[in-house]
């Protein structure tokens, strides 16, 4: 095997979730590219085929279900529709995401649960139906934020304590499957990349998080995208708990 033949990830079956729109579809894209099949998981379903013909176009097939995270049965429907079409599942990318900007005083309770319930809980449950899946072992790339290591430009309580707890699930997870089920567990941690929730900027606050950037620039998804395939791939076997920023330097000691 070449150093290039260990980014590679033929014939494997990766499943998405949040892949309606976004950092999602950057991410079935790119693992398409490199090899796999998808299953696309989102509560928008309709949006899904859209999606699935960036996969056909690589060459690769894909399958898709309405998902809802926080709901553990629909998490495990979806697995189960990776393992009918396909035959096995080797990768889970947790990327379905909700946040948005409100200050601490002024979100609901009933706001804050729903964000943790989407970002943490959804994670936590499409994992656990994931390991119990993946017989051969295999890789789960969490999708968390650089709000989970450092103070962002808004107020997002919710979404930075969701964040942060996706880091430690990642952790405790790796230390559980890595050696006994073979399954490796890392998590990412974006910056700021073109998608929904950063589109309700407003023009100074773009200008801000550039500033605050020493790329000086928002992220191209498939930036993210490529990190996802390498933490997947065999390229990183040996690499298991870690977050990684791609954030263009924001988060630099």
């Amino acid at each position: 095997m070449t150093v290039l033949d260990r980014f590679r990830l033929d014939d494997q079956v990766v499943i998405v979730t949040g892949a309606s729109s976004g950092l999602g579809v950057a991410f079935a894209q790119a693992f398409a590219e490199a090899g796999a099949d998808l299953v696309l998981g989102a509560r928008r379903v309709d949006r899904l085929p859209e999606t699935g013909a960036l996969v056909e176009a690589a060459g690769r097939r894909y399958a898709y279900e309405q998902t809802d995270v926080t709901d553990p049965e629909q998490c495990q429907r979806l697995v189960d529709k990776a393992v009918d079409t396909f035959g096995r599942v080797d990768v889970l990318v947790n990327n379905a995401g909700l946040g948005w900007a409100k200050p601490a005083t002024r979100e609901t309770p009933a706001e804050f649960l729903r964000v943790v319930d989407v970002n943490l809980n959804g994670a936590y449950w499409m994992a656990q139906s994931f390991a119990r899946a993946a017989i051969n072992g295999g890789s789960i790339v969490n999708i968390s934020s650089v709000l989970g290591l450092h103070p962002g430009a808004l107020p997002q309580a919710a979404y930075a304590a969701s964040k942060a707890g996706l880091i430690g699930l990642t952790r405790d997870l790796a230390a559980q499957w890595t050696g006994r089920k073979g399954i490796r567990v890392n998590a990412i941690a974006p910056g700021y990349f073109p998608t929904e929730m950063t589109d309700e900027m407003d023009p100074k606050e773009a200008e801000f998080v550039k500033a605050i950037t020493p790329a000086g620039r928002l992220g191209d998804p498939m930036e993210l995208a490529a990190v996802g395939v390498f933490l997947a791939s065999d390229a990183a076997s040996y690499v298991t708990g870690i977050t990684l920023p791609v954030d263009g330097g924001m988060t630099m000691p």
